[in-house]
């Protein structure tokens, strides 16, 4: 995938959005990630980023999704190839992300109720993030869904009450298109 700076467009080809799609199918409830039109309508927005780990083949292993505003980076998807998590790839993947100075990087994961959303929370722990104390909701992605209660983990510190006002206010208004009172597009 490369980025056009005339149109302002991230260019990738069909194949390979394709492998993306299939991979998030693989990866996340439906609750968590758009319908393929949604999904594929972000390529054209102006904050969204698509970074891709390929094998030898050229084939997508893994991918990260997040969108780069000044104040901040938001990683919304991190997801491998079912066919060979466990082996890296996705720390390999974060690791070169977080290695970009400059912002902070926030992401949401699910409550902490679970062996797995508790080994999904290690995971981003051993990288670097920290869970912020701060009620949130995801808004729906799809049409007829209800809102997802989740939780925020910022890098390379916890994020303060005023600081997480302004991240999801921000995701709310850029990511989810929300109407935030105050808050000019």
């Amino acid at each position: 995938m490369t980025y056009d700076a005339e149109s302002g467009k991230m260019i990738m080809n069909p194949t390979a959005f394709e492998e993306v799609y299939a991979i998030m199918e693989a990866s996340f409830p439906d609750t968590e990630f758009r319908t393929y039109n949604g999904q594929k309508a972000l390529l054209s927005h102006r904050h969204y980023r698509l970074y891709t780990e390929r094998d030898a083949e050229n084939r997508i292993l893994a991918f990260l999704a997040a969108w780069e505003f000044p104040e901040l980076r938001f990683v919304e998807h991190l997801a491998v190839n079912p066919e060979i998590r466990g082996s890296g790839i996705g720390k390999k993947l974060m690791q070169a992300y977080l290695s970009r100075p400059g912002k902070p990087v926030m992401l949401e994961v699910e409550l902490p109720e679970g062996k797995l959303a508790q080994r999904r929370i290690g995971f981003y722990e051993r990288l670097g993030f920290h869970m912020n104390p701060f009620d949130y909701v995801q808004p729906p992605l799809r049409t007829g869904q209800a809102a997802l209660p989740l939780r925020i983990m910022t890098c390379p510190r916890q994020a303060t009450l005023q600081e997480f006002r302004l991240y999801r206010d921000l995701l709310y208004a850029e990511v989810y298109n929300i109407q935030v009172p105050g808050r000019r597009r």
